[in-house]
């Protein structure tokens, strides 16, 4: 064998050791899920993930009533007026105003310090869980786990379900802990890449827990101040912040029940 020929076969052999070991195949069934579990759990190493966290991952249930949510998401293609109707805008503005006068210290502080007005976080606790009432009884691995399976928007899951492991790794989660049918978890319904990068321990007991009014909301409010949210400026659609609360949900017609049950919320 030549000399360039042992290079080249040398060279190949190195590249192919390289290579990527931990890549698999998505799904659109639960077909498969086991062994793409396998795979990630080499990725999820590779991104800082430590054994707690995969150990929730080898535990992790393909999610039936996850994908069967993602595949049918109707009420975001309402009209404005039927949206606001189905998701109780009237019950949450009304709740929303007593709560805001029971707790104005709470909600003063919060936009001291963020810049972002009570109504706006009030309105997003109240459309996403009825102010803490439904957080979900969803496993939270296990539903962004399957998301990051699923072809449909694997790429998009794929840093939550990291995200996910490694909140497992720092106890602010479990395998058990619930959340909604697409992994969001708390008060507010982070995805749990935000929850990691944007949480704040606004109780000052060490840790970020979500499932706590006041850690939330402060959350809530730094992901809004993080994604560009400028202390008294307007929200309302065609405004510099209503940009911003279209980083919290991608439809359309929640970012303008948001801006628009906020405002009746503030006024």
């Amino acid at each position: 064998m030549r000399l360039f020929d042992r290079l080249s076969l040398a060279l190949a052999a190195l590249l192919l050791g390289a290579a990527p070991i931990f890549a698999a195949p998505c799904g659109n069934t639960s077909a498969g899920f086991e062994a793409w579990k396998a795979a990630f759990a080499k990725e999820a190493r590779a991104a800082g993930v430590g054994q707690r966290g995969l150990d929730a991952l080898a535990q992790a249930q393909y999610a039936t009533s996850t994908i069967a949510a993602d595949r049918n998401q109707r009420s975001f293609r309402y009209s404005l007026e039927r949206f606001m109707e189905i998701r109780g805008a009237n019950t949450i503005v009304a709740q929303g105003r007593q709560r805001k006068a029971q707790n104005a210290n709470f909600y003063a502080a919060l936009e001291q310090r963020f810049g972002v007005p009570a109504g706006v976080l009030i309105a997003i606790h109240g459309m996403e869980t009825g102010f803490g009432r439904f957080m979900g009884d969803s496993s939270v691995v296990s539903a962004i786990v399957t998301l990051s399976f699923d072809c449909r928007r694997s790429d998009f899951f794929k840093p939550h379900a990291i995200g996910a492991l490694k909140l497992v790794d720092m106890g602010a989660i479990t395998g058990a802990t619930k959340g909604a049918r697409h992994g969001e978890l708390g008060h507010t319904q982070f995805l749990p890449g935000n929850a990691l990068k944007y949480g704040v321990d606004a109780t000052g007991n060490g840790r970020v827990d979500l499932y706590d009014l006041t850690d939330a909301m402060a959350s809530t409010a730094n992901f809004l101040r993080q994604k560009g949210w400028q202390p008294g400026v307007g929200y309302q659609e065609g405004e510099p912040n209503f940009e911003v609360i279209k980083k919290w949900n991608a439809a359309s017609v929640y970012q303008r029940a948001i801006a628009i049950m906020a405002a009746r919320i503030d006024g």
